[in-house]
């Protein structure tokens, strides 16, 4: 026991004992190590992964994985499965920023082919990708645009000539959530949304120009078609006002829903519903929404930049040999099947922070990937590094399928902003280590310090060595735009 109720399971597990007279039905799960569980223990995620414990329906244990941090409702880096029959659905367990995802984009270039144009390139980017806090897009939907996109998600911008159809095997859920209906959407979240699809938006958002500077797994990275000194391109961006106003709606309808359905609530954050009520269904209908919107951004957003990179080289992109790797979400609720205590179970999965890391061979990985298993995306900071990495059949029954989604934060973003100076920052970065960074906002920049994070490093390590995913190459920093 480290302090009375949390014990050590081995290097890279720490488990929460079941405490049936704080409420928990579940015991709680932390993938860390000796360093970074110190400083968990300090905050109040501890509680927080103790409350998801507490709540109806809850399978196997409430998860926390290496990232965690604090969050609304849930840890970020939370993830918890649910009984359909018995669990409930919750939108602080998928987060304000429904399907927030990360997508890598490879390319036939090394570094040394556009050492010299990456300035241009990346200010090229900067002023034609709409970024930044309420951005609009480049797209004005009308209201039968807006349906489609809700509806069909990825799709909606292959058949719109703002995507690439070839993309779509690459998204999960082939870049379409089908249980979407814009029926439960609120005409608030429809306004939010209409002008802002295809752009990056602010926060920790970023579109990243790196370079490959290790390969770990040389099977895995034949499969995907990356090499060292490789130019990618990584995107992480979300379902911008759309989504955050779908959670705003539910949060509320689910404060009401608690009460009706007699769930006792250890923080009201995590006001929920019976996944198979009428609020429960409704909740994850509308999520389904924001998720297909997420997942056209992305699409759209990865459109705009390759049509720089053809400007820029005057060639095609099939020419540069650029495609998606893969896109993931990490702020979602699907149902999914997992084998619990040797019972197949259909559940549904909330990962909040956190990012689905299927292993090889699951039904739900596309073809050319099935051998190695799902690729895993977890950016870093701008200042260090990102990894991609792959998914393992361990992780299907340590963890329900998931993995870390990045660093996780060391300040908050008012501490952050405090301590560090965004245009000292964007100088030294580029300084010291070569890097360009483009930013609408110095002191949204300053929020996003390297700093301000946990060494990611630190953080895929422990992921790696408790079974979550397997590290296949390591992503340099080139160019960083941030809105």
């Amino acid at each position: 026991m480290i302090d009375g109720q949390i014990k050590k399971i081995n290097d890279y597990k720490f488990e929460i004992v079941l405490d049936k007279g704080k409420g928990m039905n579940v015991p709680g799960i932390i993938f860390s190590n000796d360093k970074l569980i110190e400083a968990v223990l300090q905050e109040e995620t501890i509680n927080q992964v103790i409350n998801v414990a507490s709540l109806p329906g809850i399978v196997k244990a409430s998860y926390a994985m290496p990232d965690i941090h604090y969050g609304y409702g849930f840890p970020i880096g939370g993830v918890a499965a649910f009984d359909l029959q018995q669990g409930v659905i919750s939108p602080g367990g998928v987060g304000f920023d429904i399907a927030c995802g990360v997508r890598v984009i490879k390319t036939d270039f090394e570094y040394g082919d556009i050492k010299n144009k990456i300035q241009m390139l990346m200010e090229n980017i900067f002023m034609n990708v709409p970024k930044g806090v309420g951005t609009k897009g480049r797209l004005r939907l009308s209201d039968r645009e807006m349906h489609d996109v809700l509806l069909k998600g990825a799709l909606w911008t292959v058949n719109n000539n703002c995507g690439l159809e070839e993309n779509l095997a690459h998204i999960e859920e082939n870049g379409t959530f089908l249980e979407a209906d814009p029926a439960h959407v609120s005409k608030e979240a429809l306004q939010r949304g209409r002008e802002q699809l295809g752009s990056l938006g602010s926060g920790n958002h970023f579109i990243e120009l790196q370079k490959v500077c290790e390969i770990f797994d040389k099977e895995a990275a034949g499969i995907m078609d990356i090499f060292e000194n490789q130019v990618l391109i990584m995107v992480h961006s979300g379902s911008r006002g759309l989504g955050h106003q779908v959670c705003s709606d539910y949060l509320k309808i689910m404060q009401n829903a608690s009460l009706k359905y007699n769930i006792n609530l250890k923080d009201r954050q995590l006001a929920c519903a019976p996944f198979n009520s009428a609020e429960g269904m409704k909740y994850y209908k509308a999520m389904g929404c924001a998720v297909n919107f997420a997942m056209a951004n992305r699409e759209c957003l990865s459109y705009w930049i390759i049509q720089e990179f053809e400007k820029m080289f005057s060639k095609s992109y099939k020419k540069m040999g650029m495609e998606l790797i893969y896109d993931i979400s990490h702020n979602v609720a699907k149902v999914e099947n997992h084998i619990v205590d040797n019972k197949k179970m259909n559940l549904c999965v909330h990962r909040k922070g956190a990012t689905r890391s299927f292993g090889p061979g699951h039904e739900s990985i596309p073809a050319d990937y099935k051998k190695i298993g799902q690729p895993v995306i977890i950016p870093g900071d701008m200042g260090r590094y990102s990894y991609i990495m792959t998914g393992t059949k361990k992780a299907m029954t340590e963890s329900m399928g998931s993995s870390c989604h990045g660093a996780g934060r060391l300040l908050s973003r008012t501490s952050a902003k405090r301590q560090i100076n965004g245009s000292e920052l964007k100088k030294e970065l580029f300084r010291e280590k070569g890097i360009i960074v483009l930013a609408n906002s110095m002191s949204g920049l300053a929020e996003e310090a390297p700093q301000a994070y946990k060494d990611i490093a630190d953080i895929v390590d422990i992921a790696e060595n408790a079974g979550l995913s397997k590290k296949v190459a390591k992503l340099k920093p080139l160019g960083v735009i941030k809105g």
